[in-house]
């Protein structure tokens, strides 16, 4: 077993790092402000901030606006191995001035900005199961390319295709592993009423006032989207559906922003990102939803980021306010 590395040695290895890295590429510069962060190491001298990303380096941008912000930086370099293109993209939307390097080695290279991916259309072998879906009660949701079964914003379903046949199938269950114990139980194709009894079952411990449970412990941002799409007026939309995101999640149990459009009562185009907790990089995530979906719309949209109102934090509300075309925060 690998033993992790002791939070401080690491810690003032990342922040070695980073000082290499600007005094081979930058110049001999001594920083007047030094930082660890949970993610990687920051420094900064005068008005300008360097920030380096060693994990989930496609949410650091968040990161590098919260540290940088709080000390006004004007010029943000931006250091990562990974996801690069993402990171720039999203760095073009704020009025900071953040540059965005590839890290390779003791090298850098400047990063492009990569396109927002197309997101695909499910074929129609998957939506015959629409209706098996709605029939159980479950609300039908399309994020990229897939179709899911959701309970107040819990995944119960989701239509595959068998890796060794290539069929079709509506699995049940809540992750992968879940759905596996299910089909060994009930078989290939479940009923509309045998997924009508996991939804009951889900849609109790789901429900105001429940008591604490596993099924009401995850999901809490997609939760707080079924909510508001089930009341638009709390957030004065006039409608809202569900949206996939920018970028797919990697599982049901880590909190990942979950995205709906709509339009505002006084009829604007509105696109609403939903997030819990002091998540630093949901501005800039909010950001590609709104431009993901104007790109398919058309339209300039409103963007609103909704968060439970205890969530709702100083530097996500300046994060918000540094875009060019700045977000609303508003807490439920």
């Amino acid at each position: 077993m690998v033993t992790p590395m002791d939070p401080e040695v690491r810690a003032r290895l990342l922040g070695l790092k980073l000082h290499a890295l600007v005094r081979e590429h930058f110049g001999n510069i001594e920083p007047e402000a030094q930082a660890g962060l949970s993610v990687g190491a920051a420094s900064s001298h005068g008005d300008t901030a360097w920030v380096l990303i060693e994990e989930r380096t496609d949410r650091g941008l968040g990161v590098a606006l919260a540290w940088s912000s709080k000390r006004g930086s004007k010029v943000v370099h931006l250091l990562a191995s990974d996801h690069t293109g993402t990171l720039a993209r999203r760095a073009t939307r704020f009025t900071t001035d953040v540059q965005v390097w590839k890290v390779d080695g003791i090298g850098i290279t400047p990063a492009l900005p990569e396109a927002l991916p197309t997101e695909p259309t499910p074929s129609v072998e998957h939506l015959a199961f629409v209706d098996t879906i709605r029939e159980s009660g479950a609300d039908v949701v399309i994020e990229h390319g897939v179709i899911t079964g959701e309970v107040v914003g819990l995944e119960v379903c989701r239509v595959v295709d068998d890796p060794a046949t290539g069929s079709h199938r509506l699995e049940v269950g809540v992750g992968e592993h879940d759905r596996e114990a299910f089909a060994m139980m009930h078989g290939d194709t479940p009923t509309s009423s045998s997924l009508k009894r996991i939804v009951d079952v889900v849609a109790h411990h789901r429900s105001p006032g429940a008591d604490p449970h596993p099924l009401n412990r995850i999901g809490a941002e997609r939760a707080l989207r079924h909510r508001v799409i089930d009341d638009p007026a709390s957030i004065d939309a006039a409608n809202l559906r569900a949206m996939a995101s920018p970028t797919a999640r990697s599982n049901l149990k880590d909190p990942t922003p979950c995205v709906a459009v709509g339009c505002t009562i006084a009829g604007v185009p509105l696109v609403a990102v939903f997030s819990t907790g002091i998540d630093l990089d949901v501005v800039p995530f909010a950001a590609d939803a709104r431009d993901s979906h104007e790109t398919v719309s058309g339209a300039d949209a409103e963007l609103v980021i909704v968060v439970p109102a205890r969530d709702v934090s100083p530097v996500t509300v300046r994060m918000a306010g540094l875009l060019h075309r700045p977000a609303r925060i508003i807490g439920l």
